[in-house]
């Protein structure tokens, strides 16, 4: 059992399976008119971060954005992958839009793949998501890098064509007793990603060990909170720097 849990949760790994050490994706939604200081942390060298998932205007908009393009060719420069924020509604988004937002996206700001929010994840949607996911990697030049988000554990099948998986996005008074199906085992931790809201700075090493303990090996946590609606992941945590340093210090996983 994991430490501070209340029931089963994911299996040990099998001997001999890949360790990796824990890094930051960061869903940053804000925009860089409203987010400065938070984007410039972003580009500054040396930030552990997997990747950075951004939102222009509900999608990429309906024109460049010249602020959030030069924005986003400084975190670039930091060799941070960037990812745009594509809505697919649960898979109820028409096939057209999706491809059409992402074609923008490719076109206006070079990015490095999708992130594609509000994923589905029944097994009867699996197939259509499967043909979604190959023709977004299709319009990246290098194939690029596909997250998709449903924020929940989708059925085992998504785990063929995705880069990696948000199977959870919610606050910390649930994730701390939230539990992974056995299934997961069965992976690296590379294709799991928790993001984390409303965690208070002195839990942040618990929320780290619960993370590694379930074998996610992206996460991200911040105090912000998802309260009267407003959007958990619209800037950096208020312990950013501690939360880095943490992730820094990580001892290297045993194998």
């Amino acid at each position: 059992m994991r430490p501070g849990a209340g029931g089963p949760t994911r299996a040990d790994p099998p001997a001999g399976a890949e360790a990796v050490r824990t890094g930051l994706g960061v869903p940053l939604f804000a925009h860089p008119l409203v987010a400065p200081a938070e984007w410039a942390e972003l580009a500054r060298p040396g930030v552990p971060v997997d990747w950075v998932a951004f939102d222009v205007a509900s999608g990429p908009g309906s024109r460049v954005d010249a602020l959030c393009a030069e924005t986003l060719t400084r975190v670039r420069e930091n060799r941070v992958p960037l990812l745009g924020r594509l809505d697919a509604a649960h898979g109820a988004r028409p096939y057209a839009d999706l491809v059409a937002d992402a074609s923008r996206y490719v076109d206006w700001y070079a990015v490095d793949g999708f992130y594609v929010d509000r994923a589905p994840t029944l097994r009867a949607e699996a197939a259509q998501c499967r043909r979604t996911t190959g023709t977004l990697r299709a319009l990246l030049p290098s194939g690029g890098r596909i997250v998709l988000a449903p924020g929940t554990h989708p059925y085992p099948g998504y785990a063929e064509f995705a880069d990696q998986l948000v199977v959870f996005a919610g606050p910390w008074t649930r994730y701390r007793w939230s539990e992974v199906p056995e299934w997961t085992a069965e992976h690296s931790p590379r294709l799991f990603a928790h993001l984390v809201h409303g965690l208070p700075a002195t839990h942040l090493d618990a929320a780290l060990r619960v993370a590694r303990w379930q074998g996610a090996g992206t996460v991200y946590v911040t105090d912000r909170t998802g309260r009267d609606g407003v959007e958990p992941w619209a800037g950096l945590t208020g312990y950013w720097a501690e939360a880095v340093r943490r992730v820094r210090e990580e001892p290297p996983p045993s194998m």
